[in-house]
C-alpha cells in the first residue's frame, strides 16, 4: 500500500513537470493528489480550482463514511447532498450525477467541473450559468 501511494505521488510530480505551470499551481496539484490518495479517491478529470476539488473530495468521503455499514449508499441521496453543499457555498446551478455506470456529455461553466471515483461509485459535479428569464416586452400590451 505504501509503495502504491509513493508511486502515485511520484506520478503526479512527473506529470506536473510536463506541464508549464506556476510553482504554486504545481504545489497545489501535488497537495490535491496527496489528499486524493489519502481519501482513496481517483481524480479522473477536472476544470476546477484545487480548493473546490478538495471540498468535493472531502465532503463526499465524509458522506460515505457516515453511511451505516450495513446499508449500500444511495446514489441519488449522495448526488443531492453534494449538489446542495456546492449550491450553498458557491452559488446556484450545480449539478451532480452519481452511479456505478453512466455516460455523460455536459457543458459546464469555466472552472466548474470535476469527475472522480470513490469506492465503487463515480461522481460528476459541474456548474452551469443561471440566467433569469424575463417576460418579453409586448408593444401591443402597453398600447391599450
Amino acid at each position: 500500500m505504501e509503495k502504491t501511494r509513493e508511486w502515485k505521488q511520484k506520478q503526479v510530480v512527473v506529470q506536473s513537470r510536463r506541464r508549464p505551470l506556476h510553482r504554486s499551481s504545481s504545489m497545489e496539484e501535488v497537495k490535491l493528489a496527496a489528499i486524493a490518495v489519502s481519501l482513496n479517491v481517483r481524480l479522473r478529470s477536472a476544470d476546477m480550482p484545487a480548493n473546490l476539488q478538495e471540498r468535493a473530495l472531502r465532503y463526499t468521503r465524509s458522506l460515505l463514511d457516515s453511511a451505516p455499514a450495513d446499508h449500500r449508499p444511495n446514489p441519488t441521496l449522495l448526488a443531492r447532498a453534494l449538489k446542495k453543499e456546492f449550491d450553498t457555498w458557491y452559488g446556484p446551478a450545480w449539478h451532480c450525477v452519481v452511479g456505478k455506470s453512466f455516460g455523460s456529455f455536459v457543458t459546464h461553466s469555466p472552472g466548474g467541473f470535476v469527475y472522480f471515483s470513490l469506492d465503487s461509485l463515480s461522481f460528476l459535479l459541474f456548474k452551469t450559468e443561471v440566467q433569469l428569464v424575463t417576460e418579453p416586452h409586448d408593444p401591443q400590451a402597453s398600447a391599450s
